[in-house]
């Protein structure tokens, strides 16, 4: 990239807690955030458990008139946004306003508002109608929002491709920096999916885990026993300034953004490309944008969403990219905790990229007990480690066959 790019302010809510703090210790704990669904009755469902933000309250970020105009995914992306622009100290006034925007991607975004207003729609009649259903539920509200909200005049966009948008968001928002567009985008994702019909419909693929005696353990990437993902929800914000001005006001840095790649499988609309063709021509991408050798990379933290296709697809990917160094290198997926949060995974497993550069300590990939003879990598197995590592990619792979990756390097 032409201009350095780099990572000054971390956001997260998770299924593990709100706030950087909470997730990052429940990740280094080997703790999972999945439990029975709280939000609704799920009694009749397939699959009733998944991570939600039971700790979250919107009422700490979002002025209370307004929580009722929007839905949750844009209370999660507002709170998330905040905690990253204070993480940076990054403050935008009629000085900056126009060099910083806002990339943030969501896979469904106001699924919950749409059921709600679907069923008063079908039970009072087309005048009962929210007037704020449709900005409420639209999925680039949530980058408009927080544009709003802190004053932010460059671009908003959202980027949509499943369960790669906030990576894509990330990865857009780093080429514009690069560029020279903008000095500072507020960049990542939010998702809010856990609804009667998004876990259903989910269902109907046969998708999720079904593991109900035992939901703590659904989620076991890599693993002989996996039986289907496990959705969760929250948001990752990340604050990405161009290097130049970070250093300027003294900002601290977590990490470089180094280098992106973006591919399409160009295959099915579900399952991977054989052999993770796809998923592997953009890694090398993403080396190639940074400059660096396969073996510079220490740590991958995987998509790994525990489903029988991805985890052995992705695992072919990284042996065909790697090499040799497949065998040396750490691989993990939060997921096994955090459960997968769809169209933000992306932006949260890049703020756990950024945490590893910084502390040198790897979250594991828990649940795993019975090695899969296809999954045969070092998954990190149950226990965080301790390993300075220099360079991390981390990977988001969506339905429709669309990939990214992101590649993290220390700051120099």
């Amino acid at each position: 990239m032409s201009r350095g790019v780099v990572v000054t302010g971390l956001g997260a809510i998770t299924p593990l807690g709100v706030g950087l703090g909470p997730t990052w210790e429940g990740l280094c704990a080997g703790r999972s955030g999945i439990g029975p669904i709280e939000g609704f009755d799920a009694s009749e469902f397939v699959t009733r458990f998944a991570g939600e933000c039971r700790d979250f309250d919107p009422e700490a970020y979002v002025p209370k008139k307004e929580i009722r105009r929007n839905d949750r995914f844009i209370h999660l992306a507002l709170a998330a946004a905040q905690m990253a622009l204070e993480d940076a100290g990054l403050t935008i006034d009629e000085h900056n306003a126009d060099r910083v925007g806002v990339f943030v991607g969501s896979g469904m975004g106001g699924l919950g508002s749409l059921e709600e207003q679907h069923e008063v729609l079908r039970t009072r009649g087309p005048g009962r109608v929210s007037p704020f259903f449709i900005p409420e539920t639209i999925i680039n509200l949530a980058a408009g929002q927080i544009s709003i909200r802190f004053g932010a005049r460059y671009a908003n966009f959202a980027h949509v491709s499943a369960c790669s948008s906030s990576a894509h968001a990330l990865g857009e928002a780093a080429l514009h920096i690069a560029a020279g567009r903008a000095d500072a985008i507020i960049a990542g994702g939010s998702e809010a999916a856990v609804t009667p019909l998004g876990v259903s419909g989910f269902n109907a693929m046969k998708a999720l885990s079904t593991r109900n005696d035992d939901p703590q353990a659904a989620s076991r990437p890599f693993e002989r026993d996996r039986d289907g993902f496990v959705m969760g929800e929250g948001a990752g914000i990340l604050i990405l300034e161009a290097e130049e001005t970070a250093r300027a006001r003294g900002a601290r840095i977590y990490a470089t953004l180094a280098g992106y790649g973006a591919t399409s499988d160009a295959h099915h609309i579900t399952s991977p490309a054989p052999g993770g063709a796809g998923a592997a021509r953009c890694m090398q991408q993403a080396l190639d944008s940074a400059g660096l050798a396969p073996e510079a990379i220490g740590y991958v933290n995987a998509h790994g969403t525990s489903t029988a296709y991805n985890d052995k697809f992705e695992t072919e990917a990284l042996k065909a990219v790697f090499g040799a160094h497949a065998r040396s290198l750490a691989v993990s997926s939060t997921k096994s905790m955090t459960g997968h949060l769809l169209g933000a995974a992306g932006a949260l497993e890049a703020v756990i990229a950024a945490k590893v550069l910084e502390t040198g300590i790897i979250p594991p990939t828990i649940n795993y007990q019975n090695p899969d003879p296809e999954c045969d990598l070092d998954y990190v197995p149950n226990q965080a480690r301790e390993a300075r590592v220099r360079a991390v990619l981390s990977n988001s792979l969506g339905f429709g066959g669309t990939n990214a990756s992101l590649l993290f390097t220390q700051p120099q």
